[in-house]
């Protein structure tokens, strides 16, 4: 048998409904009960099967406790050196996770005791917890007396605040749609804080299907909410269904804001769609709202990259003649696009173009620019940015100094790598993963591995671990000095720090044994790979061919051939034979 239980609570002119759904379902072997959709989630009952809280507040636990072991009429000494630190949350988190499993009337006299204590406030959230708790354990009129009792002091036009207050919960919505079958009036302030805590939290899909059920309601549609629901779904990737909804904002009555039309805009251009977010900017202009700002460099950004230079350059003219005047994010977006293509040039002369319009730059704009001149291979002007940043009283951060470093290793000038990563000491900026990284590389390539090791242990210490690359060049660079032994401490540091060495990293010291000619120690490495589940490849059973030719050992190239079943590159192969020869 099924039973819904309707509270009715008159107010004056304010009729406060709340749809409490209790379902009763008997059988002949036991009978069991489920809590309302709106209430499972806080809901606690001895009764009910539930999972208590897997670390309870010391709090929690010592008043559970106090509770267990005393009467009602001995509360007050027992607990009185507790009330001072006891909060409306945490008599919520006591019915929620219940942890000694106390009876709803012991939990219902405790709420009571607390009433009456002047320290302690009960909440709205309290209270509907409280009302929820003695629902799902069959109190109904107790729960009932409750809620008449926070209308009442809540006074007129309570509703919405009272029912927004007990819906607070992550299916709230069963509870909204419970009143809606019902066919009572819908709490539309009460409808509209459930429709924000929905859109915070639920997925484009769910929170459109709510919005549209209060719409359908009579609820007053809005474009901002719908607005917020386009931005979630282009988010979401889901760019046909964003169309979608953006046509049903015509069809709500309402008109496109220059928000929607962006927003829709920026969906397809992130989707690389960008012949469907021109023709929405076509769209938008027919309908009389005007592109703005954002909604050129949306589409030149989309231009950019997909490497349409002219043609983002021929709308940031458009943009220009129209009147608006590009701002830095536009400005950055073209400059980004020119040096990602290798025209530093033109991005200079965008660059200057900018300050004669009397834009400022920001540091996002110089990094983009520093960045092109150090691909460019042109440290010297990105230095000469970096000193013209500062004098603009703007602070270089960790991927300034970051990409000044690198490029000045790919051009082999180590002494202003060394001079640059001084002065972001200087500056209190401290070196992450990227810049400790790009250092060690540098270092690695110009053959300072002792600076290279040392840097490697300023990076652990500071907290850092680094990847597999950064272990394995310097494990490589020692073994290009002969020096083994090095490697193998590196290698066995990697494994300490949870590192995972793979078969790169066993060539790299495979090689360095086989230079030394020991050959014993780098089949012995071979077993060791097969043991650790470290898949050879080609390069290792050349790298341990090679080794055998240059000790004129044929018998054991031709065991390892037999034994290994190594199939190899066939030129390489032929050319190690030939030396055998």
């Amino acid at each position: 048998m099924k039973m819904a239980v309707i509270l009715k609570i008159n107010n004056k002119k304010n009729h406060f409904l709340l749809l409490l759904s209790l379902s009763f379902s008997r059988s002949s072997s036991s009978t069991s009960f489920s809590t309302p959709a709106w209430y499972a989630c806080n809901s606690s009952s001895p009764t009910l099967s539930h999972s208590h809280h897997p670390n309870p507040d010391p709090i929690l636990l010592s008043l559970s406790q106090a509770i267990n072991n005393t009467q009602t009429k001995s509360l007050d000494s027992s607990l009185n050196s507790l009330l001072p630190s006891l909060t409306a949350s945490h008599f919520i988190d006591l019915i929620t996770f219940n942890p000694c499993s106390l009876s709803p009337h012991s939990l219902l006299s405790f709420f009571n005791w607390l009433s009456s204590r002047s320290t302690f406030r009960h909440t709205l959230h309290s209270y509907g917890a409280m009302a929820g708790f003695l629902c799902a354990n069959r109190m109904v009129p107790e729960a009932q007396s409750l809620l008449r009792f926070v209308v009442s002091r809540k006074g007129k036009d309570s509703a919405s605040s009272v029912f927004a207050a007990i819906v607070e919960s992550k299916d709230a919505i069963q509870c909204f749609r419970l009143v809606m079958k019902h066919k009572f009036r819908i709490p539309f302030r009460g409808c509209e804080y459930l429709l924000g805590k929905v859109m915070r939290s639920n997925s484009a899909e769910s929170a459109w299907l709510f919005y549209s059920e209060i719409l359908d309601c009579g609820y007053p549609p809005k474009v901002c909410s719908f607005n917020i629901l386009l931005h979630k779904f282009c988010r979401e990737c889901k760019i046909v269904k964003a169309q979608l909804l953006f046509d049903e904002i015509t069809k709500r009555g309402l008109h496109p804001t220059v928000v929607s039309f962006n927003t829709l805009i920026n969906g397809y251009c992130k989707s690389g769609n960008l012949e469907e977010g021109f023709k929405l900017k076509r769209v938008m202009e027919e309908s009389g709202v005007s592109p703005d700002i954002f909604t050129y460099s949306v589409l030149i950004g989309g231009l950019c990259k997909e490497s349409k230079l002219d043609g983002a350059c021929e709308l940031f003219e458009e943009m220009s003649k129209s009147g608006l005047v590009p701002n830095n994010v536009t400005f950055t977006t073209l400059i980004n696009g020119h040096c990602r293509n290798g025209r530093i040039d033109l991005a200079m002369e965008v660059y200057k173009k900018m300050l004669g319009k009397g834009v400022k730059p920001d540091l996002i704009m110089y990094n983009v620019l520093i960045n092109g001149f150090c691909k460019d291979g042109n440290v010297g002007e990105a230095r000469k940015l970096l000193h013209e940043m500062k004098m603009r009283g703007l602070k270089p951060d960790k991927i300034t100094y970051t990409t000044i470093i690198d490029g000045c290793f790919k051009e082999g000038d180590l002494e202003t790598a060394v001079e640059i990563r001084k002065e972001m000491v200087k500056e209190g900026i401290e070196l992450d993963n990227v810049a400790f990284t790009a250092l060690i590389s540098g270092l690695c390539r110009e053959g300072r591995i002792i600076d290279a090791e040392i840097t490697l242990r300023e990076m652990l210490n500071a907290g850092m671990k680094p990847d597999d690359a950064t272990y394995t060049m310097v494990i490589d660079e020692f073994c290009k000095l002969g020096d083994v032994k090095m490697g193998f401490k590196l290698l066995k540091e990697m494994q300490r720090n949870g590192r995972v060495p793979g078969v790169v990293t066993y060539n790299v010291l495979m090689n360095g044994l086989c230079k030394k000619g020991q050959m014993k120690n780098a089949h012995m490495l071979l077993d060791a790979m097969l043991n650790l589940e470290v898949v050879p490849d080609d390069i290792t059973y050349n790298i341990l061919l090679q080794g055998h030719c240059k000790l004129r050992n044929p018998e054991a190239v031709d065991k390892l051939r037999s034994q290994m079943g190594l199939v190899s590159d066939y030129a390489s192969y032929t050319s190690l034979v030939g030396k055998i020869k």
